[in-house]
């Protein structure tokens, strides 16, 4: 393989790896807030 697939590669593999990590955020953001909205609405009622 050459060097430049090589690097062509690595770059792409690294952007999939933060797209990966982004969408891991934002479901852990998001159950956070249905979790606090449960919590919320239990001492509510």
């Amino acid at each position: 393989m050459s060097e430049k697939s090589k690097m062509r590669r690595a770059k792409r593999e690294a952007r999939q790896e933060k797209q990966a990590k982004q969408v891991m955020l934002w479901l852990v953001g998001v159950l956070g807030l249905v979790a606090l909205c449960l919590l919320i609405w239990a001492m509510n009622s």
